[in-house]
């Protein structure tokens, strides 16, 4: 499996944020080739909450065309979520992208009204400081 160019950078922001990576890759479903998310995370919260669990799948969008990419991105993230929910696995699925790819995310209206139609869960970050700038929900 191929990794993302910012693999590595979401990895560190995780941990600097005070995750701890319990998968590299997190595979879902062993049977189906591929069908792995990048990173699986978890960050104790409380003894009374237990912890929260997420899966990131990371992105780049190097190719030329960013709604091309994004096609792609969210059919991964789609199918990602429908795997998760088979495997019973209790994480909250999140896409991460770079502070400027989401920047230029907020400019396309069909990708705007693709975030907020299917609720994908983002994690922004920056690949410079290696660090969580936001989560969108």
């Amino acid at each position: 499996m191929a990794r993302d160019v910012y693999h590595i950078h979401v990895k560190e922001a995780l941990l600097k944020d005070g995750w701890i990576i319990t998968h590299d890759p997190l595979i879902l479903m062993p049977d189906e080739d591929g069908v792995a998310v990048d990173l699986g995370a978890q960050k104790p919260i409380t003894a009374e909450k237990g912890n929260r669990k997420i899966a990131i799948e990371v992105k780049s969008f190097t190719q030329p065309s960013l709604l091309y990419s994004f096609h792609a991105a969210i059919g991964q993230y789609l199918n990602y979520l429908l795997a998760l929910e088979q495997s019973q696995e209790s994480r909250g699925l999140f896409l991460a992208i770079s502070e400027e790819i989401f920047a230029r995310f907020k400019e396309r209206k069909l990708i705007r009204l693709s975030l907020e139609k299917y609720k994908v869960k983002l994690l922004i970050f920056n690949p410079d400081t290696r660090s969580i700038s936001r989560w969108e929900n």
